[in-house]
């Protein structure tokens, strides 16, 4: 017996090795897909009609620092150091452990009800995070960001912190939960802490999480420090590989793009945010053609503000078209898969494909929407119409975290109160 049927849906697989099926079945059982096709003989204890509506793998979100809902339209339209030096920085230092939890619980109830289903997450009071992922049923790969500056004996610290956390969270939540290490960018975080942070994640085998060429500002100052960039600095310590996953890479010479092809690096763009701080445009279409791996990531909700990643698909596609002057790059079908098949590459898990034997990580999206009819390309709707409000139902693990637009697994209104009255706690801590 299955656990869920789903029937009657247009099946957007994003698997290369299978088209698209019109008015398909998706069986789901012991939290992976089971079977796909045009019928089923199987019988299930829940069974979705889903006809006129798209079935697809939940999107994947590459760099996200869930807690920071709790900055949400706290520090606009800032220059980044400005931004984090002066505003976010300190406003961190306030911030509690329940801050983050009750941030990041909203977080994943946004992302829920946006059709994400596994995000990335580098930050700080990690176990709350943790504990707010566990509870919600949603799929995360989680770091604590690690920041030394130089000092040996903040290096030694952040690091047993990092390892600690990886120790302790990495396989929990029935495998939803899996553990990074996160140090923060080549240009907070010194040599031989980033060799250091290397050699443990090979030793535990699990991958690394990090800020790479957001800004030109690092660009310059690697350069001055180091007389190289970022990509040769790393390059040069043995650091990268397919176990690496660079957020941003905006700042990229050829030679730097070549690099990070030839080592498999997953690179997760961050275009919203990108553009809000101005801090550049990653050359995203020549990073596809050498064969890269290019995921999307939402970043921070203090510098997107929200964490749709439909809005991330729709941007990225429509910005790098115009930025080189060509429609032809970045086609639907391409962002779609940079948002699921490759953002579930980035994160190591069994995702992003509605195929056999993958986690059952998938998604309902609602057609029947003035701004979706007609609907004569799915894929190129999903990209360029959609929005995350029209997911009506978000299944992770083979579980059923929301249905026709109910989120069934964290009490909604209850967390949008408490961030109501934590925000106003946080503001009068920082400003006394």
């Amino acid at each position: 017996m299955a656990d869920i049927i789903i029937k009657n849906a247009y099946i957007l697989t994003m698997d290369p090795d299978r088209e698209d099926i019109e008015n398909g079945v998706v069986v789901i059982e012991d939290g992976k897909i089971k079977e796909i096709g045009k019928s089923t003989e199987s019988k299930a204890d829940k069974e979705i009609d889903a006809g006129g509506n798209v079935v697809m793998p939940g999107l994947v979100n590459t760099h996200c620092h869930a807690g920071m809902t709790l900055f949400r339209g706290y520090a606009d339209d800032m220059p980044l150091q400005d931004w984090l030096e002066n505003h976010i920085w300190p406003a961190e230092a306030k911030v509690s452990d329940e801050d983050i939890y009750i941030g990041t619980q909203l977080a994943c109830l946004e992302m829920i009800r946006s059709g994400t289903t596994a995000f990335a997450d580098m930050y700080i009071h990690m176990d709350k995070v943790a504990q707010a992922v566990d509870e919600s049923g949603i799929r995360a790969a989680l770091s604590y960001g690690m920041i030394d500056f130089g000092d040996k004996e903040k290096a030694d610290v952040e690091l047993e912190e990092g390892s600690r956390f990886v120790r302790e969270w990495n396989g929990k939540a029935d495998g939803r939960i899996t553990t990074m290490y996160g140090p923060h960018a080549p240009n907070t975080c010194s040599r031989d802490f980033l060799i250091r942070v290397k050699e443990q994640a090979v030793k535990d085998n699990v991958r690394i999480h990090i800020h790479v060429l957001e800004t030109e500002a690092e660009l310059n100052y690697m350069k001055e420090q180091f007389g190289v960039c970022s990509i040769h600095f790393l390059k040069d310590i043995d650091f990268w590989g397919d176990d690496v996953l660079a957020a941003h890479c905006i700042w990229l010479s050829d030679g730097d793009i070549k690099i990070l092809a030839e080592h498999g690096v997953n690179i997760s763009h961050n275009v919203t945010s990108n553009m809000k701080l101005a801090s550049g445009i990653a050359p995203v279409a020549k990073l596809l053609a050498v064969g890269a791996n290019v995921s999307l990531g939402t970043d921070g909700c203090a510098s997107n503000n929200n964490l749709d990643m439909f809005e991330e698909m729709k941007t990225a596609a429509l910005l790098q078209k115009v930025s080189i002057m060509d429609p032809t790059v970045l086609p639907a079908r391409q962002v779609l898969e940079m948002a699921t098949v490759n953002g579930a590459k980035a994160l190591g898990i069994k995702s992003g494909m509605i195929k056999e034997e993958y986690n059952a990580d998938l998604i309902i999206v609602d057609m029947n929407k003035p701004h979706l009819t007609p609907a004569y390309d799915i894929a190129s709707h999903m990209v360029y119409a959609a929005n995350g409000r029209d997911v009506k139902t978000t299944i992770v693990n083979g579980k059923i975290l929301m249905e026709n637009y109910e989120v069934r697994c964290l009490d909604e209104q209850s967390i949008i109160e408490k961030m109501k009255k934590t925000s106003k706690d946080l503001v009068s801590r920082i400003n006394s």
